[in-house]
């Protein structure tokens, strides 16, 4: 049908133009996102970018929604393919280590920047950032919880998922900030501690 090459085409682009935002918001906020600069810098016509978001509350979202599936795809994709208990565990913090690390996002960790841009900010754009975050949280407390129940650790999951989460959002910071990869370094080391100790 005539209409499948422009959907097909239309789909294309929102790809792309998402590929786009997804590193422009990790290094200048999803404030920092305008349908007409994105149309700019990839030579595209303004109209055709609106009429695949609307606004840029849409656009918003949908960066949200893009990074998350980038974000699932290099780091909890990975973890859930390793045995559940302490390899799982291992293999979740090692992830997000390294995908912070390699700069999948240009502004280091997405959900990190973003989280810290809209946290006091309600509406819409917040709870779709807290959605995001909180499914990785909950994803760290339930390998914490099942290396608890299969009797790889002996501790509290919840404070050992909390302070693992501490200690990775703590290195992409720091790391972002100072421009050099030893917080990354510093963090491996100190989670590595932490699993020993509590190990049985």
């Amino acid at each position: 049908m005539p209409g499948d090459g422009r959907i097909a085409r239309g789909d294309a682009t929102r790809r792309l133009v998402l590929r786009r935002a997804v590193d422009v918001a990790s290094v200048d906020g999803l404030a920092g996102l305008s349908l007409g600069r994105l149309a700019t810098e990839l030579e595209l016509s303004k109209s055709g970018v609106f009429a695949l978001f609307g606004s840029k509350e849409e656009l918003q979202l949908a960066t949200i929604d893009a990074a998350l599936a980038i974000f699932r795809s290099h780091v909890v994709t990975p973890a859930r393919a390793e045995a559940p208990g302490l390899p799982r565990l291992r293999a979740v913090c090692e992830r997000w280590l390294d995908y912070s690390e390699r700069r999948v996002f240009p502004g280091g960790c997405f959900f990190c920047n973003v989280g810290a841009e809209f946290d006091a900010r309600p509406g819409r754009v917040h709870d779709a950032v807290a959605a995001a975050s909180g499914s990785f949280a909950a994803f760290l407390r339930e390998s914490a919880a099942e290396a608890v129940a299969l009797g790889h650790v002996d501790t509290d999951a919840e404070v050992l998922a909390f302070e693992l989460h501490a200690l990775g959002r703590a290195a992409n910071a720091d790391a972002v900030l100072g421009g050099d990869a030893k917080p990354y370094d510093l963090a491996r080391r100190a989670i590595r501690a932490r699993l020993a100790a509590s190990a049985r």
